[in-house]
């Protein structure tokens, strides 16, 4: 696919939200539309551009798929899934000149960045009723096996596989040095599936005169993918049991209450335990993993396995942990950086100190993490100002201390009160990597008693001499001017999920 390099887009949801954009198939168009950006949502703030192709999903060719069987993989996915996207005019110039997409060549993306992916891969084959779709060649002056003879559209070409790709291991046992007889012996005792370990040829000659193994790899095409969950307590604890296989020192979600918040949170009977709060408890006796849980507090965050996902990893011999590492989770412990930037505790105050607390605006610091801030910003008709939603449980905004409903005030110590919602998204966005945020949640009573909400209210002395409050010629100058119209709610609202023969769109 020379020329054509897609984008790799992973995209983070909480539970009961979406990923913030359309899928649609529309008459007279190919491929697998991106529609309706949600303004402020994952998959506009990831880099989504409207009209983009989808071509792969968690590392599967989607691009000769039915509609209906792409959005069923998406769903399946669970809170995170992983997109390979071709923009407009190169997708439809790559179709024009029938060059082959399902050859994965790719720049990945986190938050908008490019980045250059010299991994080895994992790449899990199921073998259908035509086999896997390649072949195996080794040449007496080059030593090791490469794949050729990659069908369009097989097994092998899903899975990510390319011609030309190099063999490192099969089922997590090195093959390097062994014959192509004994390879071909490996694979057909295989059974019905099987996990290779690749190296293409830009990779191999970065790693040359290296060891190279599963540790190194990249996950992002293995069809089944391990589930980060963060779980907030609720009066009657999480909601589940926690079961040890004394023989293997595994740990086992049962019995999930209905309506918990581990059900909410999308755990799932017998899901497999793999780390909490982004360490690994393999090694740990059941005692040592309920005091992990216990020391979180009243929110903790797994990294869960199903049946189906672990039985791929152990056939790989790989830890799930890769998948924590190479998602860099924004729901890992915090950063250095970031723990700076967390919430001073709260002191115990009378009713009265309280109040006069509650009063007072609040600023707030965050570090953008791989997921982005973790909240949403919302604007409604009628009201002015634009208000924090959908803060993500133990997100970067989530533990800087936003909440639900407050008001932004200052991004970055200017005053945002009278501007619109893409002026603020602007500037949030401008900030690089980190944010500073004035927040108030109680302007109505603030403005009723005549405070105007600024640096002043906190306190800081240190932060008034960097951020000179408004003056109150400047405060009437603000208050003067003009706010921009909101749009109509009809406008506003998105159209929901139809089917025609025109155009199928589902909601992600």
């Amino acid at each position: 696919m020379a020329g054509y390099k897609p984008s790799v887009i992973s995209l983070t949801k909480r539970q009961g939200h979406t990923f913030g954009f359309y899928l649609r198939v529309e008459h007279g168009e190919e491929g697998h539309l991106i529609r309706c950006l949600e303004m402020g949502g994952p998959a506009e703030l990831a880099g989504m551009k409207d009209g983009g192709r989808i071509l792969r999903v968690n590392g599967t060719f989607v691009d000769e798929l039915s509609h209906s069987e792409v959005v069923d993989m998406v769903r399946n996915s669970g809170p995170t899934v992983t997109f390979h996207i071709l923009d407009e005019a190169s997708y439809v110039q790559a179709k024009a000149q029938e060059v082959n997409l399902s050859n994965p060549q790719s720049t990945p993306v986190a938050n908008g960045v490019s980045k250059q992916d010299l991994k080895p891969k994992l790449c899990y084959l199921v073998k259908s009723s035509s086999g896997y779709g390649f072949s195996l060649r080794s040449e007496k002056s080059e030593p090791g096996l490469f794949m050729t003879e990659v069908m369009q559209g097989s097994v092998a070409d899903r899975a990510g596989v390319n011609v030309k790709d190099r063999l490192l291991e099969v089922n997590g046992e090195s093959v390097e040095g062994a014959t192509h007889e004994q390879v071909v012996e490996k694979i057909k005792l295989s059974g019905g599936s099987i996990m290779f370990l690749l190296v293409d040829e830009e990779t191999d000659r970065q790693y040359q005169n290296k060891k190279i193994g599963a540790w190194l790899a990249t996950a992002k095409h293995l069809p089944h993918q391990p589930r980060i969950t963060d779980i907030t307590k609720g009066p009657d604890g999480y909601g589940f049991l926690l079961k040890e296989d004394v023989n293997q020192k595994f740990h086992f979600l049962r019995d999930i209450d209905r309506g918990s918040p581990a059900e909410k949170a999308g755990v799932k009977e017998m899901d497999r335990l793999v780390a909490v709060d982004g360490k690994e408890v393999e090694e740990c006796n059941h005692g040592q993993v309920v005091d992990m849980i216990r020391q979180s507090g009243n929110k903790c965050c797994f990294l869960v396995v199903d049946k189906a996902t672990d039985q791929m990893y152990k056939q790989g011999k790989v830890s799930p942990m890769l998948f924590l590492e190479e998602t860099g989770d924004s729901s890992s412990p915090p950063s250095y950086t970031e723990a700076l930037n967390l919430p001073a505790p709260v002191r115990p105050s009378t009713p009265v100190q309280a109040k006069e607390e509650e009063l007072k605006p609040k600023l707030c610091r965050m570090e953008k993490t791989p997921a982005g801030y973790g909240f949403h910003l919302n604007g409604i008709v009628g009201v002015s100002g634009q208000f924090i939603k959908d803060v993500v449980s133990g997100g970067a905004a989530d533990r800087a201390g936003l909440q639900e409903d407050d008001m932004v005030v200052e991004v970055n110590g200017e005053n945002v009160e009278q501007s619109s919602h893409d002026e603020v998204v602007a500037l949030i966005r401008s900030s690089g990597s980190s944010l500073e945020m004035l927040l108030a949640n109680n302007n109505d009573q603030l403005k009723a008693k005549g405070v105007s909400i600024t640096r002043v209210l906190l306190e800081e002395t240190s932060y008034a001499q960097v951020h000179t409050a408004d003056t109150p010629e400047e405060e009437e100058k603000h208050e003067e001017k003009a706010r921009p119209e909101s749009p109509p709610e009809q406008e506003r609202e998105r159209a929901k999920s139809s089917s025609s023969q025109d155009s199928l769109d589902e909601r992600l």
